[in-house]
C-alpha cells in the first residue's frame, strides 16, 4: 500500500446481533474521508446463526470456537471477494467473548487465512492491543465517526449511536481536527440493544428479529422492568466501558411472564432508557443523534429513542452516510490507520491511558 495519500480501503463487520456480514469500501488517508465505495451484504442462515451462537461467551479451544470461526471465515471470504480494487482490507472478525478485565477479548476468525484467499494484505484483531494496553478494547468505530462528522461538514457536538447486538454512543466535537486530541470525542457502550430483542424472538416466534418494531409497538412496556434495569452496577459506571452481548442475563427473565408484545416493548424500551442514562455523561448538549446498525430500522425503538432523550433520533442517512454500513466502514479506515501507524483508540473512547494504535497486519 503507497505510504501517503488516500488508498481505497475494504472493512467488514459481523456484528453480535448475527444478521450477517457487512462490507464497504473507503477512500481514505486514515485522516479524512474522500469517497465512499460500493458495499454488500451476505446473510448468515439459520443454520450458520446456530453454529456461531453455540461459541458466545467461549474463548480459543473452547468447544464450538473452531467451528464458529470456520463460518466466520467462509461467509467473510465470500462476500469480500465480490469487490475489486481495495489496497487493504479491515477484517473486524466475529465477536464470540468480551472480558477486557478478565480473559480479554476473542473474535473468532483468522484474518492471515483471508489474507491468502484475498490476495490482499488484511488489518485484523484490531481490540487486543488496546485491552493488552489497559483499555476496554471497545467501542472502536469513534475514531470514524469523527471523521465521518467532519466529512458531512459538522462544526457543533453531536452523537452517534450504534444499535447492534450491544448499543455504543459516540460524543463527538468535530471542531477539533484530530480524533485523538483532548476533547474530541468521549464514546462508551450504552447497554444491550438488538441482542435481547433478537433472542426473545427467536425463542418464542422461531424469527431472527422484530421486523420494523411492529411487535413491540403494538406491546404496552412494563416500566417497573425498566426502573429496575437502570439499577444495574454498569449504569453507575463512568464512562469508557464497555459491555459483553451476554452481560445482562437477568433481562429475558425479566420479560417472561408478560406477552410477545409486552415483553418486545419492554426489551426496546430498555435500550432507548440505557442510551438516554449514557447520554447523560455528554461533556455537552447535543442538538442532533445520528442513528446507525440495525435498530435505526425499529420504528419503537426510533420512537423510545426521541421520546426518553428529548430530541429526534435521525438515521445517519440525514447528512449522506450509510447506516448499515457505518461499522464496515469502521474497519476500513482503521486499517489504513494501523498500516500508517496512526492511533485508533484513545483514553476518551476506550480508558487506554494514551492513544495507542492495535491490529496484526497479515499480508498473502
Amino acid at each position: 500500500m503507497r505510504v501517503s495519500g488516500p488508498v481505497w480501503a475494504l472493512g467488514a463487520m459481523s456484528g453480535t446481533s448475527l444478521d450477517g456480514v457487512d462490507a464497504g469500501m473507503v477512500l481514505t488517508d486514515g485522516h479524512t474521508i474522500t469517497e465512499f465505495g460500493p458495499d454488500a451484504y451476505r446473510a448468515y442462515t439459520q443454520a450458520e446463526r446456530a453454529v456461531i451462537r453455540a461459541g458466545f461467551g467461549h474463548w480459543p479451544g473452547d468447544p464450538g470456537v473452531e467451528a464458529a470461526a470456520e463460518v466466520v471465515e467462509a461467509a467473510h471470504a465470500e462476500v469480500l471477494a465480490r469487490f475489486t480494487g481495495a489496497e487493504v482490507v479491515g477484517f473486524h472478525g466475529q465477536t464470540l467473548a468480551h472480558d477486557p478485565r478478565g480473559r480479554g477479548t476473542h473474535q473468532a476468525g483468522n484474518g492471515a487465512l483471508l489474507a491468502d484467499v484475498l490476495g490482499c494484505p488484511v488489518v485484523w484483531d484490531f481490540r487486543s492491543n488496546d485491552v493488552q494496553m489497559g483499555g476496554q478494547g471497545a467501542p472502536l468505530a469513534s475514531f470514524f465517526h469523527h471523521a465521518c462528522a467532519r466529512y458531512a461538514g459538522l462544526t457543533e457536538p453531536v452523537a452517534f449511536l450504534n444499535l447492534g447486538g450491544v448499543g455504543n454512543l459516540t460524543w463527538v466535537d468535530p471542531g477539533l481536527s484530530r480524533p485523538d486530541e483532548p476533547g474530541a470525542l468521549l464514546a462508551f457502550d450504552t447497554g444491550p440493544a438488538n441482542a435481547p430483542i433478537n433472542d426473545l424472538m427467536l425463542a418464542r416466534r422461531g424469527v431472527a428479529q422484530d421486523e420494523g418494531g411492529a411487535l413491540a409497538a403494538s406491546g404496552t412496556v412494563d416500566e417497573a422492568v425498566v426502573a429496575a434495569f437502570l439499577n444495574h452496577p454498569y449504569f453507575f459506571k463512568m464512562p469508557p466501558k464497555s459491555l459483553d452481548r451476554n452481560d445482562f442475563p437477568a433481562l429475558l427473565s425479566a420479560v417472561a411472564y408478560v406477552s410477545d408484545a409486552d415483553a418486545a416493548a419492554t426489551l426496546t424500551a430498555c435500550a432507548a432508557a440505557a442510551v438516554a442514562r449514557g447520554a447523560e455523561h455528554f461533556p455537552a448538549p447535543v442538538a442532533r443523534l445520528f442513528v446507525c446498525g440495525g435498530g435505526r430500522h425499529n420504528g419503537a425503538m426510533m420512537a423510545q429513542l426521541s421520546q426518553r432523550l428529548g430530541l429526534v433520533a435521525e438515521p445517519v442517512e440525514a447528512i449522506g452516510l450509510n447506516g448499515d454500513m457505518l461499522e464496515a466502514q469502521a474497519f476500513a479506515y482503521l486499517a489504513v490507520r494501523v498500516l500508517r501507524g496512526l492511533p485508533t483508540s484513545a483514553p476518551a473512547t476506550t480508558g487506554v491511558p494514551a492513544a495507542v494504535g492495535g491490529g496484526k497486519v497479515s499480508r498473502p
